[in-house]
């Protein structure tokens, strides 16, 4: 389970949504749930998440949770932070 704060449709913003959904299709095919969420729509789970900066990336389950945060182009470091990095 994952969950993408952006903030509106800036280019960092659709560049992140484009990039996770690439690794998802790729690495978790069928086995993943994302959620996009516009800080800008819904600053109530922004609030409650204690999202600082965006992108940010949670990883909710399975644990641990993980966050990542800018536009998820480094491809080693989201697949390391997903504990993607050794499979293939």
């Amino acid at each position: 389970m994952l969950r993408l704060y952006v903030s509106g449709s800036t280019s960092k913003s659709a560049l992140a949504v484009e990039n996770i959904k690439r690794i998802c299709e790729q690495r978790l095919k069928n086995r993943y749930d994302l959620e996009v969420i516009d800080i800008y729509q819904q600053p109530n789970l922004a609030r409650d998440e204690q999202i600082i900066a965006v992108p940010t990336l949670i990883k909710r389950s399975p644990l641990p949770l993980r966050r990542l945060i800018g536009d998820l182009s480094n491809l080693q470091k989201v697949l390391s932070g997903l504990d993607l990095g050794l499979r293939e």
